[in-house]
């Protein structure tokens, strides 16, 4: 706006916000909104819409694509939203793999590494209460109808609002769902490395939270169904402590289903921090060096040009 607008708090108590402390305020907003969006998403397709008569059955969920598509465009969607949210002031990493990643390869102060990652988690954990708040009524619903192992009258339906949990055909195993996250992991830090580079075809008219949860969406249908797409530590681990805390028990921590998995609970942490780390590398390694070497040579040819461009005097 192009309006002056008046502190909300004196001038005076304002400094203290103007560093470190606004910036993780901002974290811890620009996250909340991603939760509450993301999780709410998901909160519609496993019980609201079917406890609301708008599904087949009370305990329909994933009847077909369109029900995954809900899910990928809602969790876009709600990134899209909370990076305009925070990313004047913070950047808006919203997720610890993007901080550990920026501190890695762009100059991202280690100092604020950890500050960054605890307002995440925070953030992540509020959003998650405020979806319960709002839709535990459904949540009880669904849990009540819905046949199969409970826990304290919790299904991992339900849990898998807040977090996320591997496929069946990984048997348990580690090293699937592990490699997914980093798979997936390393394919968002690469395109937002894309994104935010001013050197490559850069997004224009701020523009790039857009094409951020676009990428977001890409990832959520071509890599979503092995394990959630979580691709985010603080996404995962901050509602996890919700739902431990909430009664879900041992289906978030420590991450187990009897006879299906067991001790998940790190793998959305471990798997995105490396594959953040690998993305941003690989991003460097064949495209940000490329573009480097051009600029300090003052070449710069057209894509898909071997050579610059000549003019007629040059001939």
């Amino acid at each position: 706006m192009a309006v002056d607008i008046p502190a909300l708090v004196k001038p005076s108590r304002l400094r203290s916000r103007g560093g470190l402390l606004g910036e993780c305020l901002a974290e811890f907003l620009g996250t909340f909104v991603l939760i509450s969006f993301g999780c709410g998403v998901v909160a519609m397709a496993v019980a609201a819409l079917p406890g609301s008569g708008r599904a087949q059955t009370p305990t329909t969920i994933f009847l077909a694509a369109g029900d995954w598509l809900l899910i990928t465009w809602g969790w876009a969607l709600a990134v899209v939203f909370g990076v305009y949210v925070a990313g004047g002031v913070s950047g808006a990493h919203l997720n610890p793999a993007v901080t550990l990643a920026m501190a890695i390869r762009r100059g991202f102060s280690w100092a604020k590494v950890l500050p960054y990652w605890f307002a995440q988690v925070v953030g992540a954990l509020t959003g998650a209460a405020l979806v319960y708040l709002v839709y535990h009524n459904a949540i009880s619903a669904y849990d009540q109808a819905a046949p199969g192992p409970k826990v304290n009258g919790h299904t991992n339906a339900t849990f898998s609002i807040f977090a996320t949990f591997p496929a069946p055909y990984f048997h348990g195993g580690i090293w699937g769902p592990l490699i997914d996250q980093i798979v997936g992991t390393a394919f968002l830090l690469m395109l937002i490395a894309a994104v935010i580079d001013l050197r490559n075809q850069a997004v224009k008219a701020n523009l790039g939270p857009l094409i951020v949860g676009f990428a977001v969406a890409a990832i959520g249908m071509s890599y979503g169904a092995n394990a959630g797409y979580a691709i985010n530590p603080a996404r995962d681990f901050g509602p996890r402590l919700f739902t431990f805390a909430a009664g879900w028990d041992g289906l978030a921590f420590p991450g187990s289903v009897s006879g299906s998995f067991s001790a998940y609970w790190w793998i959305p942490i471990v798997g995105p921090l490396i594959g953040g780390a690998i993305g941003i590398l690989v991003y460097d390694l064949f495209i940000g060096d490329v573009l480097l070497v051009r600029s300090e040579l003052g070449e710069l040819p057209e894509p898909g040009r071997s050579t610059p461009a000549r003019t007629t005097d040059e001939e």
